[in-house]
């Protein structure tokens, strides 16, 4: 691999100069491990390799084995290793790793210079442990606040992540380890990952979509892709030779390795042929029994064999994996390094999102009590669920945070708020019949996927509860779930549960409910009318809906079915609204000086496998309202991964904080939030919109009726760029985020110089800190076409820049733009073209808050 490619535009150019200089004063002792281009003896000891195995070999060597791919022992060939976990190393089986605060926070950072810390801090866990690849960063862009992955990823808009990532990229790959940037393409969803269409036009795929990955490839020249799941324009991922061969090996110069994702190759031919290097976990289908008869038959030519590996063995000799061993027994297994970068992430990627009154900073002096409350407050929640569900050492809970920021100096409480689901559902009692009859439910067992024919079996069980592995003890026992998911034979069963429920009273009556997603769906209906249907598409881990029931009894139905060998755990509950919330904790809020609820999701109803509501998770909404009207002091911190219903509440709090999954420091960065230890730097990378309808990808976000083609038909206007289209003002705008002081930007001058005939430019502004605490800005620079030909966004993000800054410091800065920053892509044409002259550049610290603007009289050969 060539790690002194040169990015063909001098504003990528610049960044990686700048990021590489801060990475050398980091990770010296790592630059030695960096991947290189492969020298002349190199080269002929890996054609030497190819030439000496034989197609049995060739063709087991490109299916995984697991985790890895295999060694060939008789030629020396070592095998290499993978780990799952983009924010943690999480290569033995739920054993610990420093745990990183999430992608979604480390875009929030707007800190390129972080996530290369973070990206190195990985890669010294990888190495401690042996691991070759590590399957992150992953980089699809934020459609939909429902998508169940979002917190693993970098948000909205394309050139942001496109920087993130190749920070944490460079990071990783200065310390011997291959990122592997996913998922390529198009995996904006967690619903029928492996089967629905994404549907998108070449502009937007040129726009949106596709930017991040070329950075991943041109920046931070990756080592590795992982194709997704999902079709794209008709065509699976993994077998889709225009993404996978025109674009990125062709246009782009991608010379590494491409990988599936577990268990996302479909066809042999089709993968051998589009493009397609390793499969994984296994070769279920590109193996000797498909490839052979192909390869004699002429559908697929043992010159592609040989490309692909060839391709792995370069990647392997590039970073010196073929000549020694990459576990560095001079690296600590608790690597004591990494926990400062993983509370720097904490602290960075936090948003303050509203303060009014000035309520925060917390005077520490003037607290005696403080009550936490919400189900996030203890044990805390450092990720979220799936494959980027790392277990840390130890983690850092809110409570313990803030406990240990006051010491004795004052008393800290805390209540969860709310019962747990599980607990919630053991306390939901049925009858078998509406009256006069035993408590439980039947419960009816099928030996198929509809519930079709007579059931196998009839019993009475006693709660709408259905044992099966939780997510959480998925995450936990990750090797023993893969081997039951890929090597186990699928299920066939489906489940109804029949019974009543009796409402006391009438009045509104909570349903929760809660799944194993993926490989299951599930129904419930009340009286006869379907309420919560995740039956095709599992819409949310824990949907919950709140109905007016009369009282008496109601009859209640659920049916799931499940075709994996894990999952199958099914539970519902009900609760009157206004006894969710435990009085315990109001009363305590009443007492208290200050309140803090920590709310948000968990990883059992934000993970990969599935997607998650807009709204918070049952009960929560109504916690933060019965809190906030005992005491006035009530700070709310959400975790997620990304926006929520804030309408329920937002106005009866003063104060607000996202803190996305802050990993193993959370809690000790929120506690240093709270108190002013630290200043709040974070800036939204996603648009907060106020209603989940406002989102413009809201109406064509699932697929219609049976149909599995989701169809991208906002186009571009993705993110703030269709809010501003729409003219819909959202509650907090892309690149928000307030501080404990204050930011003046001024002087914007703008310089093009002719360097033959490519744009060459430079903006430059002040930035002066004009409040009395230090802090951190992130200076944000739009571009605007004046009067395009064709339809463009509002603005269009094309710089920004983190500032630490002293009360009354100025700082200049400086930063550069390109041709790429002014064009759009022509269809006709196929190729990035500049529209006209007359642009805005404008510069502040949000999307709706830009204080500088400068007309600009672009110079454009030809124009």
């Amino acid at each position: 691999m060539n790690s002194k490619r040169v990015s063909p535009f001098r504003s990528s150019f610049l960044m990686t100069v700048t990021l590489s200089a801060a990475l050398l004063v980091a990770y010296r002792s790592g630059f030695a491990q960096a991947p290189h281009t492969l020298d002349a003896a190199e080269e002929q000891k890996v054609d030497s390799l190819v030439k000496q195995m034989t197609l049995q070999q060739k063709l087991d060597y490109i299916g995984g084995t697991g985790f890895g791919v295999r060694g060939i022992p008789a030629l020396g060939i070592p095998p290499l290793e993978m780990s799952d976990g983009p924010y943690g190393t999480r290569s033995n089986s739920g054993f610990p790793s420093t745990t990183y605060a999430a992608g979604i926070n480390m875009a929030a950072s707007w800190d390129p210079a972080l996530a290369a810390r973070i990206g190195g801090g990985i890669g010294r866990d990888a190495r401690a442990r042996g691991v070759h690849f590590m399957l992150g960063p992953g980089i699809n862009i934020y459609r939909s606040p429902r998508n169940g992955r979002n917190f693993e990823y970098f948000g909205e808009d394309p050139f942001l992540a496109g920087k993130i990532a190749a920070g944490y990229i460079t990071g990783m790959q200065e310390q011997g380890v291959s990122a592997t940037v996913k998922h390529y393409l198009g995996n904006n969803s967690e619903f029928l990952r492996h089967d629905s269409d994404t549907e998108i036009d070449e502009r937007t795929l040129r726009e949106i979509y596709l930017p991040g990955f070329e950075a991943a490839v041109k920046e931070g020249h990756v080592s590795a892709v992982m194709d997704s799941y999902n079709l794209i324009n008709g065509l699976h991922a993994t077998q889709n030779g225009y993404f996978n061969i025109e674009i990125m090996r062709k246009e782009w110069g991608f010379k590494g390795v491409m990988m599936s994702d577990w268990d996302a190759t479909y066809d042999a031919i089709g993968a051998a042929n589009g493009g397609l290097d390793i499969e994984e976990p296994t070769g279920k289908f590109m193996n000797n029994a498909n490839l052979g008869p192909a390869i004699q038959a002429g559908k697929v030519s043992e010159a592609t064999i040989d490309e692909k590996v060839r391709r792995i063995l370069e990647t392997a000799a590039s970073y010196g994996w073929l000549t020694r061993d990459q576990r560095d027994t001079s690296i600590s297994f608790v690597d004591a390094k990494n926990n400062t970068v993983a509370l720097d992430a904490a602290r960075e990627g936090a948003v303050l999102l509203k303060n009014s009154g000035n309520l925060l900073p917390l005077d520490k002096s003037a607290v005696k009590t403080i009550l936490i409350v919400g189900p996030d407050g203890y044990p805390g929640v450092p990720v979220g669920g799936g494959s980027a569900g790392v277990v840390p050492f130890h983690q850092v809970s809110a409570l313990e945070g803030i406990s240990n920021e006051f010491g004795a100096s004052a008393t800290v409480q805390y209540d969860s708020g709310v019962p747990t689901l599980s607990s919630l559902a053991s306390a939901t009692e049925f009858t078998t019949e509406a009256k006069g009859s035993k408590a439980g439910l039947k419960l009816e067992s099928f030996n198929n996927l509809d519930l079709s024919g007579s059931p196998v079996s009839t019993t009475v069980t006693r709660h709408a509860v259905l044992a099966g592995l939780t997510i959480k003890q998925a995450i936990a026992d990750i090797d023993a779930v893969m081997e039951m998911l890929f090597n186990s034979p699928p299920s066939q069963i489906s489940h109804r549960l029949t019974g009543f429920y009796n409402a006391a009273t009438a009045t509104k009556y909570i349903f929760a409910l809660e799944d194993s997603g993926e490989g299951s769906g599930n129904r419930v209906y009340v009286d006869g009318k379907l309420v919560i249907d995740n039956w095709r598409i599992v819409r949310a881990f824990q949907p919950h809906i709140t109905l007016d029931l009369p009282a008496g009894p109601h009859k209640v139905v659920v049916e799931e079915w499940q075709k994996t060998p894990i999952g199958g755990h099914v539970a519902l509950a009900i609760v009157p609204e206004n006894k969710v919330v435990r009085p315990e904790a109001v009363k305590l809020a009443a007492k208290a000086d200050v309140v803090l609820v920590t709310a948000g999701f968990q990883q059992e109803s934000e993970s990969e496998g599935g997607d998650r509501t807009f709204s918070l998770p049952y009960g929560q909404s109504e916690l933060i309202r019965e809190i906030a009207a005992a005491n006035p002091k009530v700070v709310v911190a959400i975790t997620s991964g990304g926006n929520v219903d804030f309408t329920k509440w937002i106005d009866d709090v003063p104060a607000v904080l996202e803190t996305w999954y802050a990993g193993q420091a959370g809690g000790q960065a929120l506690a240093e939030i709270l108190f002013g230890d630290v200043n709040p730097s974070g800036h939204l990378p996603a648009t907060f919109e106020r209603k989940e309808a406002d989102n413009p990808t809201f109406a064509n976000y699932y697929p219609a009726g049976d149909s599995k083609r989701v169809d991208y038909k906002e186009g571009i206007f993705v993110g703030y760029r269709g809010y501003e289209k729409n003219k819909i003002k959202p509650l907090f705008p892309f690149g928000f985020g307030l501080s404990y002081t204050t930011f003046k930007f001024t002087n914007l001058t703008f310089d093009q110089k002719d360097e033959g005939g490519e744009i060459h430019a430079v903006a430059r502004f002040d930035v002066t800190n004009t409040g009395s605490r230090k802090g951190a800005e992130v200076a944000q620079l739009y571009v605007t076409e004046e009067h395009p030909k064709v339809p463009r966004p509002e603005h269009e993000l094309k710089g920004f820049e983190r500032i630490e800054l002293s009360p009354g410091e100025t700082k200049r800065v400086e930063i550069p733009l390109d041709a790429r920053s002014f064009s759009y892509y022509d269809i006709a044409a196929k190729r990035w073209a500049i529209g006209s002259n007359r642009f805005t550049v404008s510069v502040g610290d949000s999307v709706e808050s830009l204080s500088l603007k400068t007309d600009v009289n672009l110079k454009v050969s030809g124009n």
